[in-house]
């Protein structure tokens, strides 16, 4: 039987026809984070049991939700697909869900990386590694996965705008700005749908300061990066970052009672932004009435997970909104578990998460020098456990706070002036920086 291959060349071993176009379907929505790529990828396996990249499909999409209960139908693939004839390439993708299942993240990405480097053109190793930087808060890695397969892949590759998008965002996280936004700006272009590049350029004007250039470029055609979008909740997210940095709360508040958390979902990425949000609003002093439950509630079958320590600080977060000592306490206890345990996960708790995650409790208590004390040493390392500079930049707002609480102003004037510094056009340090000159 002649081998089948995908549209970038790409072996596609026990597939047949049928198969083979179930699969392109899903890495296609993977690609443009739209509809469900889990049911293409199913559809692709009933149509051909033995085929070895329609398991590693659905294996990925469960494990890159970062959720502790993902990880038994990843398993089932990978179960699937781990006796099934493939060639080397292919391999690589199985052994990579094996080490993530035991917990090894940077092992995971680092087959990934080197089934990348032989075949540069295979758009799954690509971005599940590109995820998989971002887990690990592996900023050079988000660049420069994506720019070494970069000249593979002429103008008339198929999916050329993905690659653009996740090279957008990896030399956003490594300050290169400029070059960012022409990437994420080129990959919509080509394909206004994706996503992730639209939000690739969202951070470029959420570290810049450019809000009202962000404001422009989220709301110039919502309906391409929202539509049938599961990365939706967290453009919309981006949206009320502006509006927040303005003061516009009432804008804010309406963004997350409709397209943000008004449908109150259970899916990890949309809880953390959900979570994220309030606290901001939190640390303005902002009343946000019961909205903490919802989010709690959707959080609590997560308190016993341990298995990522991003998600553990946002839980926090949650758990402290809205007043529940039990789970904030189930939560820690698990990190106790968590710290001493096999895989990665140990050191991303250890290092960062556990301490911001007491800290995030003990500014909800009232105990905003203790925050203090737990933030500063953290911060400076915290992108070992995952997340974009924009996300982990509410480790600073609760520094910047907690120290004002504290009256520890010498350190607030600090930061103010560090914040101004970066933002000098944020309204938002510029009113830290006039709080601090009066206290």
């Amino acid at each position: 039987m002649t081998l089948l291959r995908d549209i970038r060349g790409n072996p596609l071993s026990g597939a047949n026809d049928a198969a083979a176009a179930n699969y392109l379907e899903g890495l296609g929505r993977l690609n443009l984070f739209i509809g469900d790529p889990v049911v293409s990828a199913e559809a692709s396996t009933a149509e051909a049991p033995g085929f070895v990249m329609g398991h590693v499909l659905r294996a990925w999409l469960f494990l890159l939700s970062t959720e502790a209960p993902a990880w038994v139908p990843a398993r089932e693939s990978w179960a699937a697909a781990k006796d099934l004839a493939m060639t080397t390439q292919e391999a690589g993708h199985v052994a990579a869900i094996g080490h993530l299942l035991d917990g090894r993240w940077h092992q995971a990405a680092r087959v990934l990386e080197d089934v990348a480097i032989a075949h540069p053109r295979d758009m799954l190793a690509l971005q599940v590694g590109h995820q998989l930087d971002f887990f690990t808060g592996q900023s050079r890695m988000l660049r420069d996965r994506i720019a070494r397969a970069l000249p593979f892949w002429s103008p008339d590759t198929p999916g050329r705008h993905a690659l653009l998008g996740m090279h957008a965002f990896g030399l956003e996280e490594m300050g290169e700005y400029a070059a960012a936004e022409a990437a994420g700006r080129a990959a919509v272009d080509l394909e206004k749908r994706d996503a992730w590049a639209q939000h690739a350029v969202a951070h470029v004007l959420e570290m810049q300061g450019r809000t009202q250039d962000g404001i422009v470029w989220m709301r110039a055609d919502p309906e391409a990066w929202s539509h049938e979008s599961f990365f939706a909740v967290h453009n919309w997210w981006h949206l009320a970052l502006y509006h927040l940095e303005l003061g516009e709360t009432e804008e804010v508040l309406r963004l997350f009672d409709g397209p943000i958390y008004g449908a109150r979902s259970q899916v990890m990425i949309d809880m953390l932004d959900a979570a994220a949000l309030l606290w901001r609003l939190h640390l303005r002093g902002i009343e946000v009435g019961d909205r903490w439950q919802a989010v709690a509630d959707a959080f609590a079958p997560h308190a016993t997970a341990g298995n990522y320590a991003f998600n553990d600080m946002h839980a926090m977060m949650a758990f402290v909104g809205a007043g529940r000592a039990d789970l904030a306490a189930q939560l820690l206890a698990t990190q106790q578990t968590a710290m001493v345990g096999a895989g990665d996960n140990a050191s991303f708790t250890r290092d960062v998460g556990h301490p911001v995650t007491r800290a995030i409790q003990a500014f909800g208590d009232g105990r905003t020098a203790e925050a203090v004390r737990l933030i500063r040493p953290a911060r400076a390392s915290a992108s070992r456990f995952g997340g974009s500079h924009a996300q982990r930049d509410v480790l600073d707002l609760t520094l910047i706070e907690a120290a004002f609480r504290a009256g520890e102003h010498a350190l607030e004037a600090a930061l103010a002036a560090e914040r101004v510094a970066a933002k000098p056009a944020s309204p938002l340090a510029q009113l830290f920086a006039r709080r601090a000159a009066s206290a």
